[in-house]
């Protein structure tokens, strides 16, 4: 292809406005990718509406986007699995630091990824239904595996025996939660989850088996009695303000690991622009004085918490392990299950603003899709 074409944020704050992109070369390792379909992530909006706070390396004009799924239509040195005209999903990460944001973000038609985290898709499976995956499926990784989180054992993720160890999710429906589910299920694991009622059934079929509504008061010592005398793992603490409650259930049960996939406050709760905000200081000065609390109140207790980083997984035995062992026959066997529902919501690199300002608005057990196929290229 000798064009492309990107949905490029071009400063701090500002919405993303379509037009022309290089078209990226792949390096050693890498793929080449036609984009059918993308999925927006709560990061894009995060990174769009506090500027330069977190993401401070990223120089702008830049493109957003993790979720690709598309066709192979290059190859890098160095790749023998993948080969021009592969149904893919993949996770596209320009956006970590070091990583080009340009030719390795998702927002756009023709995207640069590492072959060591993309996987095939099988035909039976959507692009837009597939897309879903990289992200979540990448952070869920990460909070259960990885050393520095709950380093629960994938020697042998989809054939390995019942453990009687529970890992214990906060927020089972989020996208998070609900391929962690699948994740410690695959590496043996008994899982005790937490749901809006109209989920219950839901994260049953994903592999849990027990589930509480995370709004009743009683929940916590529902769940401590849930785990009887098993040990527990670890707990995954997923959505904001899943790191108390996950506090409370490690303080009884003994477990002396929880992995955090969010902070303790709500981004969206600020404005969207440049400039003096008390709103701003408000959120930033309760992020910090929340997270130094729950530091003590840990680690008095012989707790250690962690925050996920999902991209992690890339340079640690996690990474092949998920995406290279794991993803590819899971998902051609059925055994795990694409998560969440894929909801459309736009067709063309236009719709992918207002697609980011729908999940502002929020979303439950869905995650936005938007649909590039032939049709809308360059739309």
């Amino acid at each position: 292809m000798n064009s492309n074409s990107a949905a490029w944020i071009d400063s701090p704050y500002a919405d993303l406005t379509v037009r022309q992109a290089p078209v990226p070369t792949p390096g050693p390792g890498q793929l080449l990718i036609a984009v059918r379909a993308v999925a927006v992530n709560p990061l894009d909006a995060i990174i769009q509406s506090n500027g330069a706070v977190m993401y401070g390396w990223l120089r702008y004009a830049v493109i957003l986007g993790e979720d690709v799924a598309g066709v192979v239509i290059g190859t890098g040195t160095g790749v023998d699995d993948f080969a021009v005209g592969d149904r893919v999903v993949a996770y596209a990460m320009g956006l970590e630091k070091g990583r080009d944001a340009v030719s390795e973000s998702g927002f756009q038609e023709i995207v640069v990824v590492e072959a060591g985290l993309t996987a095939a898709l099988p035909t039976a499976v959507s692009f837009e239904d597939g897309v879903v995956l990289p992200l979540a499926l990448s952070t869920a990784a990460a909070g259960l595996f990885e050393e520095g989180q709950l380093a629960l054992d994938f020697s042998r993720l989809g054939g390995a025996p019942p453990r009687d160890e529970v890992v214990v999710i906060w927020g089972g429906a989020t996208s998070v939660g609900g391929n962690a589910i699948q994740l410690a299920r695959a590496a043996g694991y008994r899982v005790i989850t937490t749901a809006s009622a109209r989920n219950h059934d839901l994260m049953t079929r994903l592999g849990a088996e027990a589930v509480f509504d995370y709004r009743d008061p009683r929940a916590v010592d529902r769940i401590v009695a849930e785990v009887g005398g098993s040990r527990v793992a670890g707990i995954l603490a997923v959505a904001v303000g899943s790191a108390e409650p996950s506090l409370r259930i490690a303080r009884a049960t003994g477990a002396t690991k929880i992995a955090m996939a969010s902070p303790p406050v709500s981004f969206y709760d600020q404005p969207r622009r440049r400039g003096f905000s008390l709103a701003r200081i408000r959120l930033f000065l309760t992020l910090g004085t929340r997270t130094a609390l729950l530091q003590v109140r840990s680690r008095s207790r012989g707790i250690t918490p962690s925050f996920i980083w999902g991209s992690a997984i890339a340079a640690s035995p996690v990474g092949p392990a998920i995406w290279g062992r794991y993803l590819p026959a899971a998902l051609a066997s059925g055994e795990h299950r694409p998560y969440p529902q894929a909801r459309v919501a736009g067709r063309g690199l236009a719709a992918v603003q207002h697609a980011i300002d729908t999940l502002r608005d929020g979303v439950s057990a869905q995650k936005l899709v938007i649909s590039l196929d032939e049709a809308q290229r360059g739309s």
